[in-house]
């Protein structure tokens, strides 16, 4: 496993993190088993980051997470939650410092500890990176010693681009994958110049990337993949990265060759991510052992070659950035 240093915060992560939504839900049927299975592996092979949030199983994520690392004992890795998406209805209005440190309270609970490594407001609506206000209640809880830090999780570069200009701010949460490649262009740069720590999430383009699926490929009802295709529950870029699912996978046939001997396709997406050194850690999902362990093994692969890389390139732009770049 390589290691990362995680922005202004000064602390080291693991470069593939791992992301606790599928443990707990809107993935299918995950059980509690597979799910502690899932995150024990990932800390075996050498995981320090946890990315959860309260509403992933409507806090199931984060207890299981706490009773892992209860078990487990002995040095606590980076976990970081979200806060905000409890509101009904998800308005700016509702992001009060009341309703934040509320949040956080229940937060605190469920990971059973007296102070949270990193909070990030959760995809909050653009408006709220307007308000300076929102930004100094995330202070006054630092200074209350309930978090340690905060950060923002986006779904715009331009909104990612707006947090960073507030100087609290220690990390964005964006997505970022062969699928949605916009992020590199310039904010990237700019979080860097700013120490701003960058979570990489959806790395798989909720898993057509692995190169498992194909037009049979069914979903559960309670998948956000069968339930979100088109933006019904939540933002649609959360899903498939938000490209056409067919499109999506004539283009996966087009990376397949890319892929070196004795490696997934999975890696192989997770290995183009940490190809930027402004990534800060990569949060892939995983509903058990064997998917953990896959994608901690991609930090140790080789670099990808420039032409592999310009290959990439070459195949968002002309298949993928029409249907993603304006919008995301």
């Amino acid at each position: 496993m390589q290691y990362r240093t995680f922005g202004k915060t000064g602390r080291t992560v693991s470069g593939i993190g791992f992301g606790a939504w599928a443990i707990g839900g809107s993935w299918g049927d995950v059980s509690e088993e597979d799910a502690r299975a899932a995150l024990n592996a990932a800390l075996d092979a050498g995981t320090t980051f946890i990315d959860t949030a309260d509403v992933y199983g409507d806090g199931r994520s984060e207890k299981i997470i706490a009773g892992v690392l209860k078990a487990r004992g002995g040095e606590r890795p980076y976990v970081a939650t979200k806060a905000g998406r409890r509101l009904s209805p998800h308005v700016a209005e509702g992001y009060t410092a009341e309703n934040l440190t509320g949040f956080v309270e229940r937060s605190l609970k469920n990971l059973e500890t007296d102070c949270l490594d990193l909070v990030q407001l959760h995809c909050p609506p653009t408006e709220v990176y307007y308000r300076p206000d929102v930004f100094e209640a995330m202070e006054r809880m630092i200074e209350a010693g309930k978090i340690r830090h905060y950060g923002v999780s986006v779904e715009k570069v331009e909104e990612g681009l707006k947090a960073i200009a507030y100087p609290g701010v220690a990390s964005v949460q964006i997505i970022y994958n062969i699928f949605r490649q916009r992020p590199a262009e310039l904010f990237f740069r700019e979080a860097k110049t700013k120490d701003v720590a960058i979570i990489v999430r959806v790395p798989l383009a909720s898993g057509l990337l692995t190169g498992k699926m194909s037009t049979d490929t069914a979903f559960a009802k309670d998948d956000h993949r069968a339930f979100n295709r088109h933006g019904e529950a939540f933002d649609k870029g959360e899903t498939f990265a938000g490209v056409p699912y067919d499109v999506a996978l004539s283009a996966v046939e087009e990376i397949r060759p890319l892929v070196r001997e004795n490696e997934t396709m999975a890696q192989f997406a997770l290995r183009y991510i940490l190809m930027s050194d402004a990534v800060s850690t990569v949060i892939p999902g995983a509903k058990n052992a064997a998917q953990a362990r896959g994608n901690a093994q991609a930090s140790d692969l080789p670099a990808l070659s420039a032409e592999t890389m310009a290959a990439l390139r070459a195949l968002y732009e002309s298949r993928i950035a029409p249907h993603v770049h304006h919008a995301w």
